[in-house]
């Protein structure tokens, strides 16, 4: 009997292994590795807020970093920083606020735990609402670094009374990054998702930072 049958049985199997085969081949399309492929997007990584969320917002938290009231900051490189909120499907995350903060060129911020030291002309705090397509837009400095730390741009993320994110920018190639405590406690794709490049501009450098949360 069994010499009748093993051939009937090796025939039954040959499709059923042609359909596991053709699964495990397909199998990627469904592994973590792959879901960026999907279209789906990873979140940007989360990191600490300090130092210096403002205790008290200025009067002037508009856009433009460069400019404070009447005055206007004319240290360091000029950058534009912009970019779009998204959440992981792409779609816009309408209405979320983007605030900014970071210290001057000498590396002060306008907070108590710098006792008033930063520069007045320096507005170091701003705050955008994007609109239905998300984007945001800053005028600002090239981070500048101090004691400690590499060139950074903090990044808060807001919708309604939710916080969505707060992370810390990062510039690409920066030779401090490799030093800096809280950067390299990235793994290389979280680097990736908020080291940028500041790139030469008309009017100064532009960097553009893509924000993804989960709205």
């Amino acid at each position: 009997m069994p010499t009748t049958l093993l051939p009937a049985m090796t025939h039954s199997l040959l499709p059923r292994r042609r359909v596991l085969a053709a699964a495990f081949i397909a199998m990627p399309a469904l592994l973590p590795g792959a879901w960026a492929q999907s279209g789906r997007r990873p979140l940007t990584p989360a990191q600490s807020e300090g130092p210096f969320y403002p205790v008290d917002l200025p009067d002037d938290m508009d856009h433009d970093l460069l400019r404070n009231g009447a005055l206007r900051y004319t240290r360091g490189q000029p950058a534009w920083l912009d970019g779009v909120v998204l959440d992981p499907d792409g779609r816009p995350v309408s209405g979320a606020e983007v605030d900014i903060w970071q210290c001057d060129q000498d590396g002060r911020y306008h907070h108590p735990g710098d006792r008033g030291r930063a520069d007045p002309a320096f507005q170091g705090f701003g705050r955008v609402r994007v609109g239905a397509d998300g984007q945001y837009r800053f005028r600002t400095l090239r981070p500048a670094p101090y004691s400690g730390r590499t060139p950074h741009i903090h990044v808060k993320v807001r919708l309604g009374a939710r916080e969505l994110l707060t992370t810390q920018l990062y510039v690409e190639g920066d030779p401090g990054n490799e030093r800096d405590f809280l950067w390299r406690r990235l793994d290389p794709q979280q680097r990736a998702l908020v080291t940028v490049p500041f790139e030469p501009g008309a009017d100064g450098v532009r960097a553009r930072f893509p924000i993804v949360v989960g709205a």
